[in-house]
């Protein structure tokens, strides 16, 4: 006769392993901000491509090497750090007809889905939120290296991320469309094991 305890328990056992091995495949980093860089660039009435960055950018990017659909990307941009490297444009960046910085101070976006394209790239689908507007972005995203950090002797992550926008989408058309309405939004990154 069977004995159903002897074989329930290794099952059980197996099951505990491999459902502790499935959470441990998905590791937490957290994205460095004096190591990531947030730059756009829009086309200035046909003569220039200028370009503007937010400083001070954190993160999490939740990795599963083995089943990256259950990766996750957040990201919180300070919008008081907004930096277009001429002062009076950097004012109007901040005020109602753009950012609006005293009504809407953070922009994040938020992963929905990240699909693999092949060796170390992938496509991040997610939601950008600006001045309380949702839209629906596609990053197109590199993986540039992962490993130990030189410096923090830690686990770490590093990619590269693009992706084209229309600021008339989150209510700043000013001057569309002898300025672009197309913004070109990269990042770079490095992220540490947490």
């Amino acid at each position: 006769m069977i004995n159903a305890k002897r074989i329930a328990a290794p099952l059980v056992i197996g099951f505990g392993l491999l459902s502790g091995f499935a959470q441990a495949a998905t590791q937490t980093y957290a994205m460095d901000p004096a190591h990531t860089s947030v730059v756009f660039s829009w086309n200035h009435f046909g003569f220039s491509n200028p370009t503007a960055d937010f400083s001070n950018v954190s993160g999490n990017i939740q990795l599963n090497d083995a089943d990256i659909a259950r990766s996750t990307v957040d990201v919180s941009i300070p919008v008081a750090t907004v930096d277009t490297h001429v002062q009076k444009l950097t004012d109007d960046f901040k005020g109602k007809d753009y950012f609006d910085l005293a009504a809407y101070p953070l922009a994040t976006f938020r992963s929905t889905k990240i699909v693999s394209e092949g060796g170390n790239k992938y496509k991040v689908y997610g939601d950008l939120k600006i001045k309380n507007i949702t839209k629906p972005v596609i990053l197109d995203a590199v993986l540039n290296k992962k490993g130990e950090h030189p410096m923090a002797k830690k686990q770490a992550v590093g990619f590269n991320a693009v992706t084209t926008i229309k600021r008339s989408d989150f209510a700043m058309d000013k001057y569309v469309p002898m300025v672009s309405d197309a913004v070109v939004i990269t990042i770079s990154t490095e992220a540490l094991v947490k």
